[in-house]
């Protein structure tokens, strides 16, 4: 069966950030996760958790290594639905990887719902991997078809957990260091008390001030920092 043209129509790519990856991602508890992802071993993984621990940068970061051994990738927000009809789903069994995120947004509707189950069906029978994500575990995802909900828990069920504190100011210093310049701890930690504290917006304040830092030849300092987190206010 052909990718569907919705999908041919759309770049592939285009949720797709440059910088998730498997290395710069802060493990800490998820270190089994992690491990399990990188092999490849799972033809199905469902992910939950709480919002900002990860699980997006998770599934990005699988698409990316796909992309980089040659291999067939797509990565669907299913918050972005919208945008979408059930119909895309098919044909994707072809590509080696499909992950599918927010797949709470999708629940309790029956077309999506049907689509998916049948695009299960379809990866089972063949040699590609799923990957999914949502916010909530399966039993309290309101799923309208009692299949759909026992396909996804026949492979890895994993709860992806939060970090620490002391754990994101570690995977602060991580993220920096992958980008090639170093964060004061002084700066992290500023960063802690002042900003949000979901780890997603904490990395792309990290990318901005990376950026801004740049373009005004300006150290990463404690008022510098100020005055780009108040000009956002």
């Amino acid at each position: 069966m052909p990718v569907s043209n919705t999908v041919k129509q759309l770049p592939l790519s285009m949720w797709l950030r440059e910088g998730a990856n498997y290395e710069n991602y802060f493990a800490s508890v998820n270190r089994q996760l992690l491990a399990s992802l990188k092999s490849g071993d799972e033809q199905f993984v469902f992910l939950w958790g709480n919002a900002a621990v990860g699980k997006t940068h998770l599934l990005q970061a699988a698409c990316h290594v796909a992309t980089d051994r040659g291999e067939g990738s797509v990565y669907l927000p299913m918050n972005e639905a919208a945008q979408f009809v059930p119909g895309m789903l098919e044909g994707l069994e072809q590509m080696s990887l499909v992950t599918i995120d927010d797949v709470e947004a999708i629940a309790g509707n029956r077309d999506w719902e049907m689509a998916l189950f049948n695009l299960y069906n379809r990866i089972r029978e063949g040699t590609g991997r799923l990957l999914l994500a949502a916010s909530k575990p399966l039993p309290e995802l309101g799923l309208l078809l009692p299949d759909l909900q026992s396909r996804l828990g026949w492979g890895l069920v994993y709860q992806v957990q939060a970090m620490s504190d002391a754990e994101k100011l570690l995977a602060l210093k991580l993220r920096a260091d992958s980008r090639g310049f170093e964060l004061p701890d002084e700066v992290a930690n500023y960063l802690l008390r002042h900003y949000q504290r979901q780890t997603s917006a904490l990395f792309e304040l990290l990318e901005r001030l990376d950026q801004l830092s740049l373009a005004e030849q300006r150290r990463l300092t404690i008022p510098f920092v100020k005055q780009v987190i108040e000009a956002e206010e």
